[in-house]
């Protein structure tokens, strides 16, 4: 098990705090060697579909403020009920009932009079799909528990923060013939489905790059006492400093790119700059003697990676949330005949384009999915996309279609939070995706460029 006279032993040794496993330093030939993981527990997940379903029986797990922000676009798409509600927050237990009896359903059972009461609900016989919610440390005990109990589970993101958690839900939704899905993705964007589509009709040539990113100001939500319950979200702050938050940018990008379809992610390498943004709001907002000023923070305002794929195309991420910069997850797109970019929305691709004069990327409706042709952005979230992520995700449960997204494709999009806090603890070395498909990225498949159901 030498590679360039490093073992893996030493190489497991650096990266087990954040379960890496083998990041590998790279071959002879300058490819970087994907972790194989596990032996597989079970059969492929890929191209497996739902068991249909005229109605799909919903628990939601986690009703902060995802959570509750969620749960009238779930009510709104036809052929959902939900039966159980579940946080450690009592009124907030009554206010998603109060939302659900006011949506005309029956009252949902409550849970959460104790940290491990979600377990009782997913014992339950009358849920079907299992939607997650909560802090990120508790995203994979109870996506694996959901998923022991029979039920089907979308997780928010990060899926997870290590790669040995990764592999524990791919191995788990093998073993168990259950689908874990990351919900909340922003692959569902009315421009970015458009991109997709344009992408794969050829438009854009040869893919080349892209880039995408969570840029957003969280500096005030961080420091509320309110907003994030304990104020969880800011105590990561504290301890990982790596890409938060990659699946916003990653996934719409990693579509484009046909990876798992065709292409793979092969290797990123991380840099981050100081971390100095709450600190110097800390020091302008919160009183003395706050406990905030306890606080040590380690997460650089701005974390920059580079992935390469299989194919040689190279992928931007970026994540902020710390300074004063306006939203923007960049969402770009170059091949060898023009390029996309977003924030905002604009296309310069020949031979349509030229004189250095970016096009107009309405000139492209007929592109749109027919998601936004047919069903269009419903009650909202995010713009649209993330009714239209669950209309979509709930459609293929009560047809017994394959999802768009599998456990495959979440687990990719996560893992470069643990990628990156081990490359820059590496001074930015390269580190080896792993394979979670184990060898079956090759195959042409399905995905979000999906085809109307009859």
């Amino acid at each position: 098990m030498e590679q360039h006279g490093v073992s893996r032993r030493s190489m497991l040794g650096g990266a087990a705090a954040a379960g890496i496993g083998l990041a590998a330093l790279g071959t002879a030939s300058g490819e970087a060697a994907p972790d194989a993981g596990p032996k597989p527990q079970g059969r492929s997940m890929i191209g497996v579909p739902f068991e249909a379903r005229q109605t799909v029986r919903v628990g939601i797990i986690g009703l902060g403020n995802r959570g509750a922000g969620m749960l009238p676009l779930f009510l709104a798409v036809p052929g959902v009920k939900i039966t159980a509600v579940c946080d450690t927050r009592p009124a907030t237990v009554e206010n998603a009932v109060k939302v659900v009896r006011a949506a005309g359903q029956p009252e949902p059972a409550r849970y959460g009079k104790t940290d491990r009461d979600y377990e009782n609900l997913l014992r339950r016989e009358d849920i079907d799909f299992v939607y997650i919610a909560t802090p990120w440390e508790w995203h994979v005990p109870m996506a694996v528990s959901s998923m022991r109990n029979g039920k089907h589970v979308g997780v928010e993101c990060p899926l997870a923060v290590t790669i040995s958690e990764l592999w524990e839900l791919v191995d788990t939704s093998e073993r168990t013939r259950r689908h874990c899905i990351q919900l909340e993705n922003c692959c569902y964007g009315q421009n970015e489905l458009r991109v997709l589509r344009m992408a794969n009709a050829g438009l854009f040539g040869e893919l080349l790059h892209g880039a995408g990113a969570y840029i957003h100001d969280l500096r005030e939500l961080l420091f509320s006492d309110t907003y994030y319950a304990n104020e969880w979200r800011r105590a990561w702050h504290t301890k990982l400093n790596a890409d938060h938050y990659p699946t916003h940018g990653l996934g719409p990008i990693a579509a484009y790119m046909g990876v798992n379809r065709g292409d793979r992610m092969v290797r990123i390498t991380s840099m981050a700059t100081a971390a100095l943004g709450l600190a110097d709001y800390r020091k302008d907002h919160e009183e003395p003697g706050d406990s905030s000023w306890r606080e040590r923070y380690v997460k650089g305002d701005t974390t920059m990676s580079m992935i390469q794929t299989e194919k040689g195309r190279l992928i931007r991420l970026q994540h902020n949330v710390s300074n004063p910069y306006p939203y923007s997850r960049l969402n770009q797109l170059a091949g060898t005949k023009g390029v996309f970019e977003d924030y905002p929305a604009r296309v310069y691709l020949e031979p349509k384009s030229s004189g250095h004069k970016w096009g107009s990327f309405d000139e492209y409706k007929s592109y749109d999915h027919w998601l936004w042709k047919d069903i269009g952005p419903g009650p909202g979230g995010h713009g649209g996309m993330d009714y239209l992520m669950l209309y979509r995700t709930m459609q293929t449960i009560r047809l017994g279609l394959v999802p768009d997204i599998d456990v495959y494709d979440s687990a990719a999009w996560s893992a470069p939070v643990a990628l990156s806090g081990e490359s820059l603890k590496r001074n930015g070395m390269p580190m080896a995706f792993p394979d979670f498909t184990r060898g079956r990225w090759r195959e042409s498949r399905s995905g979000l460029d999906s085809v109307k159901p009859v």
